[in-house]
């Protein structure tokens, strides 16, 4: 592992309560049907998630994301949690990251977690941790 390491979704919260920005690595697609993760309020430390795709639609690698990365975070030294559906893709973030010189983090779970008996995604992650999302609002 290259990165800082890996939270659960309780961790992720924690981390951005104390100031780390979340980064959604989903697709667009992802965002508008299954929701979205909820971070800012009144409490100055936590601001808004950034939505920057790790794969575009189709599966193609997005040539763009650090360029993207940058244009959003240009703080070199912010800490960044890394969010996809179930953990994968945002591994891969948190690396590309990490080489780019920023602290990165990825959440194990990710946003909607592991299926369950019947392949729904009812167990674990973001969205079945009780944290705050928004369905289809991005």
């Amino acid at each position: 592992m290259s990165y800082a390491g890996d939270l659960s979704p309780r961790q992720a919260w924690a981390k951005i309560e104390a100031g780390a920005t979340l980064v959604d690595v989903r697709t667009a697609a992802e965002w508008e049907q299954i929701g979205i993760p909820v971070t800012a309020s009144a409490t100055a430390t936590r601001r808004d998630p950034l939505f920057i795709q790790w794969s575009l639609a189709g599966g193609a690698s997005n040539p763009q994301f650090l360029e993207q990365l940058r244009q959003q975070v240009p703080a070199a030294d912010a800490e960044l949690v890394f969010l996809c559906r179930s953990g994968v893709r945002s591994v891969a973030a948190a690396n590309a990251a990490t080489a780019a010189g920023f602290t990165a983090y990825n959440v194990l779970e990710g946003f909607e977690g592991k299926p369950d008996q019947s392949g729904a995604r009812t167990v674990n992650g973001w969205k079945n941790s009780g944290l705050p999302t928004n369905r289809g609002q991005h």
